[in-house]
């Protein structure tokens, strides 16, 4: 399929150049996923309408109407959330901590290379002391994001956890990082993103 897209602009009129590119139906339908999740009436509305902006590109092709039937097995090619799937440390990629809540929430994203440095004379590196207190609290089951392509568990923090949280902190991740997360005293939740190896 023909799609074409360009940088998406909050003005009236732009320079930028129009992108043509050919898409399979399942790398259109993955892209779409990322946006909406796996909402089939959704879903048909975006095909039928032609266009969707991603990572601040707008794309669009000649709107058409997929079959019902054509679309449900479409979709059943990709990954369903499953709630009793068991939280595995070892599988988590990254862990977002989010903070305060409403209009002020921060989130900062921590991968396992950047948190996995040890640093001298600490025994443990800071992703250990993140995926320890996943192991010992067992996080919630939230949801398969289709815009990381993984589980997200999600577990609230208790004041325990943060004071634990923000010394581990002090004590092992990097210096970049702990410039990053800042004063943890507002951290509420932390979010596990384990990716789905199918």
């Amino acid at each position: 399929m023909q799609v074409r897209y360009t940088e998406e602009e909050a003005e009236y009129l732009s320079v930028r150049p129009v992108v043509r590119q050919t898409f399979r139906g399942d790398q259109l339908l993955d892209m779409i996923l990322r946006v909406t999740g796996k909402d089939a009436p959704r879903i048909g509305q975006i095909l039928r309408g032609g266009t969707i902006v991603f990572h601040a590109y707008r794309y669009w092709w000649t709107g058409f109407e997929p079959a019902e039937e054509e679309l449900r097995a479409a979709l059943a090619a990709f990954p369903d959330p499953q709630p009793d799937r068991p939280f595995r440390a070892a599988e988590c990629t990254a862990v977002v901590v989010e903070s305060g809540g409403g209009v002020s929430r921060r989130a900062v994203e921590i991968t396992r290379a950047e948190a996995s440095h040890k640093r001298l004379f600490v025994s443990a590196t800071f992703w250990e002391s993140l995926t320890a207190l996943g192991v010992q609290e067992a996080p919630r089951y939230t949801e398969y994001s289709y815009e990381r392509g993984a589980d997200v568990y999600v577990l609230p923090l208790e004041p325990r956890h943060v004071e634990s949280l923000a010394r581990n902190a002090q004590r092992a991740a990097p210096r970049d990082l702990r410039n990053r997360l800042g004063n943890l005293a507002n951290a509420a939740r932390l979010l596990y993103i384990c990716p789905r190896h199918q």
